[in-house]
């Protein structure tokens, strides 16, 4: 079974020691990678709607331009009677010269003008803008720019549109209207001008690279940012990290995280810790003392029974009263071991009640009238008296059998170490925050020099007379360590020859305590 528990072990180490060495990703990092990611999905969601607002406002005003510069035209041209011919409008929408003469560049059609920089379109069109002027016939007449592609249906626009399409397999903003005149009121021709959106993608070029900028800065700046503070935050759990390994190296060090001003969750967690390992630090020495105790205390019975066996096995054997002798006293230090073993079980159990009796309730004035009522039946010959200055259920937050169990072990002292006056009292009261239980003998007393050894491990008064008894001298180590694990006070008043006065003070529980633990409970 050893062996198979110490391969089980080993197991266990190397599978720990393959888990630690894999690849990790450090929290820092995972931290920093959460941020950035963060900020990207923001910086990406603020960047495409900044943008699409930026590029409608611009499209928004090449729209506007574009009306305006159909709009000026064709009020200049709306003067005509006649259908538009290519000289007239060259001679409205272009400007003299100093020596009286025209700009103007002839094509393959006679009617059909060009107009360039100095044209009226230097102040109306952008570089980027080709305006074309058409007749009634769809013929055109006028161009900023040279366009060979007819345009079969100009003719049927009927009124001012705005629209985007291809141009050159670019997109493009195209807007058309007809002329009337203002003279007749007929249809004399048709204004289209077509915006490249030259100006449109510079800026929304230069507008996408200045997010994009934004963009990976912000990332980077995020995920910088987020890492330091990572760093610093984290290094709390860095200290508590080396001291785990340093109790890991050690388990009896005493080691423990230093004090943390930082007063946050960390600092909470820290502090949670070091209680932890004193918890851990008290059981292990609980563990090692009821050891000690345990083999000190067992020395003696074990010697007595291995003695008597070798006086049987050597020639008591054919003795009928030695071995009677023997025998009876081997079964009385076996009884003695088994209380002893019970009692020291009783006792670390005691120091372990925080973990498994929180949330008991019981009412010590019903207690108390038990265990008075129960010594008075076992004890005939004793005088019991009973004072109980309480009116009402007192609750207080202590297991019901462990209450018991104290109450027990002082009564039954107290009966033990009564000498000639049988009598024991009983006393029950309550103050604000706090039940007062008095047990009062009027035996032998306690000396003031051994006062403080009372509550000691194994320790005994009277020496010869526990023995005789069947007292191991845990009893009232018991009973203090159980009414402590309560957050009570169990102390001793004594006077050599007149008795002794053990009193049990305990936290009353208030009633919204108590229907906490019990919503606890019911949960």
């Amino acid at each position: 079974m050893n062996s198979l528990n110490t391969k089980n072990l080993s197991n266990n180490i190397q599978n720990t020691k393959l888990v630690s060495s894999k690849r990790r990703l450090s929290l820092k990092w995972k931290w920093s990678a959460g941020t950035s990611l963060i900020v990207f999905v923001m910086l990406s969601i603020f960047s495409f709607l900044i943008y699409n607002r930026f590029s409608d406002v611009l499209i928004h005003q090449e729209r506007v331009h574009i009306s305006e510069t159909m709009g000026t035209i064709s009020d200049k041209l709306s003067d005509f009677s006649r259908p538009l011919v290519g000289y007239k409008v060259d001679d409205v929408l272009t400007p003299k010269t100093n020596d009286n003469n025209k700009i103007k560049t002839k094509s393959n059609d006679s009617n059909v003008s060009s107009a360039y920089s100095n044209s009226v379109f230097a102040s109306l069109a952008k570089n980027n803008n080709i305006i074309s002027v058409f007749d009634k016939d769809n013929n055109p007449v006028f161009y900023s720019s040279y366009v060979p592609k007819s345009y079969s249906t100009i003719g049927k626009v009927n009124k001012e549109n705005i629209f985007m399409d291809k141009f050159d397999n670019n997109n493009s903003l195209i807007g058309e209207t007809p002329i009337f005149s203002k003279v007749n009121g007929r249809r004399i021709g048709t204004i289209r001008v077509v915006n490249k959106l030259g100006d449109y993608h510079y800026y929304t070029k230069k507008l996408l690279f200045i997010l994009l900028f934004i963009l990976v800065l912000g990332v980077f700046m995020s995920a910088l940012l987020s890492y330091l503070l990572a760093a610093y935050m984290l290094r709390p759990i860095s200290v508590i990290s080396k001291t785990i390994n340093r109790i890991n190296d050690s388990p009896e060090n005493e080691v423990r995280v230093p004090k943390m001003h930082s007063n946050d969750e960390l600092t909470d967690l820290a502090s949670l810790f070091n209680d932890m390992l004193d918890t851990m630090q008290r059981y292990i020495e609980q563990q090692q003392q009821f050891v000690e105790d345990v083999s000190h205390e067992l020395r003696t019975p074990v010697a007595v029974i291995q003695g008597h066996l070798n006086m049987l096995s050597r020639w008591g054997k054919d003795d009928p009263q030695i071995l009677k002798e023997s025998i009876d006293a081997s079964v009385s230090e076996i009884n003695r071991m088994k209380s002893l073993v019970q009692e020291m079980l009783d006792l670390s159990r005691a120091e372990q009640v925080e973990i498994n009796y929180n949330d008991k309730i019981t009412d010590a004035q019903d207690l108390v009238f038990q265990e008075y009522n129960d010594f008075k039946m076992i004890h005939p010959d004793f005088m019991f008296t009973l004072d109980n200055d309480i009116k009402k259920e007192t609750f207080v937050q202590i297991y019901r059998n462990h209450l018991e169990q104290v109450l027990i072990i002082l009564l039954d002292n107290a009966v033990k170490y009564s000498t000639k006056r049988k009598e024991v009292h009983i006393s029950i009261s309550r103050s604000t925050k706090n039940v007062d239980i008095a047990i009062q003998d009027f035996g032998e007393g306690i000396s003031p020099k051994n006062m403080h050894k009372v509550f000691n491990r194994f320790y005994r008064v009277d020496k010869a007379r526990s023995r005789n008894q069947g007292g191991n001298g845990l009893g009232l180590s018991i009973a203090k360590r159980l009414i402590e694990a309560y957050n009570g006070h169990l102390s001793v008043e004594s006077s050599v020859g007149h008795g002794s006065i053990f009193r049990i003070t305990l936290p009353i529980l208030s009633n919204e305590d108590r229907e906490k633990i019990q919503n606890k409970k019911g949960l």
